[in-house]
């Protein structure tokens, strides 16, 4: 019990973290604040909205897991489900010869493979343990 307790308060803080960070780099460059977009350009419209979309469902979340709500599961199903749409328009735009920055690619691997840790780690942490399941007599 203590082992999940303890692993959810940390995730929770992680993501709170992660997508504090995600949220404030995804609007900079959308919003070209302290001259981001000039550094990160060219930058696919599609993936820095879908990162801003991700980091907008990663905040409820963080919350859900301090507050060990089972309802965080959804939101990082969600969140993983508009990366993989990013990605997938990523490869289109790749594959209309746009302009990209080959980081993108690996960034955008790395917050989906993140983003579903998050998920297994949720799913463990949040399920109740074998010894807080009733018992019921034979």
């Amino acid at each position: 019990m203590k082992k999940r307790h303890w692993t959810r308060i940390i995730l929770g803080i992680i993501i709170a973290l992660f997508g504090a960070l995600t949220l404030f780099l995804s609007s900079a460059v959308l919003l070209d604040l302290f001259g981001v977009r000039e550094r990160e350009s060219p930058f696919v419209h599609a993936v820095v909205v879908g990162n801003l979309i991700a980091s907008l469902l990663y905040l409820p979340t963080s919350y859900g897991m301090l507050t060990n709500r089972r309802w965080t599961l959804l939101l990082l199903t969600v969140a993983i489900s508009v990366l993989v749409a990013s990605a997938l328009l990523l490869g289109l735009h790749i594959a209309a010869d746009g302009e990209y920055r080959t980081a993108t690619i690996g960034a955008l691997a790395f917050r989906i493979l993140l983003t579903a840790i998050f998920l297994g780690l949720a799913k463990w942490s949040l399920s109740p343990s074998a010894e807080q399941t009733p018992h019921t007599a034979s």
